[in-house]
Order: structure tokens, then sequence, then C-alpha cells
């Protein structure tokens, strides 16, 4: 059976547990908050989750564990048949992580840990997470999903992404990331609706309140 490694906080991890739901695997999960240990270094080589567990060993790198599952364990097809329209939905994945996702993180120490970040990197943050919502806004196509109209990979970094590019938006810049981007709004109420999500929700839910403690910055 394919073991999960990583946490119910994690973004990342999210993605991949909804991804192996939504497909109908079979899977475990196993608690880990990654570290620098040896043990944990030898089965994902920088430390971090999720990591999926094969028989034939273990995967790291959420996109590289995606693409696996497709190409590998069948189920609930999450990328197209077409080679252009399966171009597409990856290039929304990257799109989402490299100019959402990835610009918010600079800044999740001050949104979420009580420390500070640099105002000069804030402002590129600011800077770079708009610009990255303006490209989703003229690539995606929201119909109702991500990449059209049928739930994919874009979907899952959309879900696990941009609602922490809200919270950073929001609480930093004073803005409203989905002010003016109605069909996102759409896209979260459509898939807050599934059974799938409101579970993984729930299983952050009873985790969040001991990982801010552990993780939050003294004073």
């Amino acid at each position: 059976m394919l073991r999960l490694h990583g946490f119910a906080v994690s973004n990342y991890f999210n993605m991949v547990k909804l991804a192996l739901l939504e497909k109908g695997l079979p899977f475990e999960v196993v608690q880990v908050q990654g570290s620098q240990s040896e043990a944990f270094l030898a089965i994902s080589p920088r430390g971090k989750v999720p990591v999926l567990q094969t028989e034939q060993g273990f995967i790291s790198e959420t996109s590289v564990i995606l693409d696996y599952l497709e190409e590998q364990q069948g189920g609930k097809p999450l990328l197209p048949v077409a080679p252009f329209e399966r171009a597409q939905v990856r290039a929304l994945m990257r799109e989402i992580e490299l100019y959402i996702e990835l610009p918010a993180r600079a800044c999740y120490l001050e949104v979420f840990f009580g420390g500070q970040v640099d105002p000069a990197i804030k402002a590129k943050s600011r800077a770079d997470v708009l610009a990255g919502i303006a490209a989703l806004k003229r690539h995606g196509r929201f119909a109702p999903y991500v990449a059209g109209d049928r739930l994919s990979l874009a979907d899952l970094y959309f879900l696990y992404s941009l609602d922490l590019a809200c919270a950073v938006a929001k609480k930093l810049f004073a803005l409203d990331l989905l002010e003016d981007f109605p069909a996102a709004v759409a896209l979260f109420a459509l898939l807050k609706d599934n059974p799938h999500v409101q579970r993984i929700a729930a299983d952050k839910e009873l985790e969040m309140a001991a990982f801010l403690a552990k993780m939050r910055v003294g004073p």
C-alpha cells in the first residue's frame, strides 16, 4: 500500500492527499513534519514533505509524486488525455506555484508565525503575487475548474496555494486578491463542497493549533 509521509497543515501534503482521495487509491498517512535528520534525509533529500512511499522506494517533490500517481497508479484521471491539454494543466500548476505560492511564502514568517519580514521582501512579494494573479486570470479557463470542465491537478495547486496567498495579501497589504476575480471565488466555493476537501480541512483544523504553537517565533 502507498504511504504518504507528511502532516495535515502542509499545503503540498494536502495536494497529494487530495489527489489520492480523488483517484480512489488506498494509502496510509505517516505523520511527520520533515527534518534534517539522517533518517529522514535518506527518504527526502531536502528533508521536506510530502514523501510518497511505494513498493519500489520513496518519491519526493509534489509535482513528481502527482505525475507518478497519474502514470502508475490508475484511478480517476486528474490530467487530460490530449498532450496539449495536459501541457496546459502543467503550465497552470507551475504558474500558480512559481508566481503566487512561492512569492507569498516569503511572507509566511510574519503572517502566520509572529516574525518579521524585511520590507523589501514584502514589497517584492506583493508585486509578484499581483502579477501571478493577473497571469492566472489570463490563462485559467474557470469553466468551472481552472483548466476546464473537469477537476485536474491545477485545481489542487489553486486550492492549496491561493488561500495562503489571500491570507498574506489581506494581512500585510490590506488587499483582497479575489475582489475582482469572481471566477476564482466560485471555484473556491465549488471545491469546498467536495467531501474529500472537507475531510482534509477537518484534519488540518485538528493539527493547526499545535503546529502554530510549535512554530511561532517568540518575542
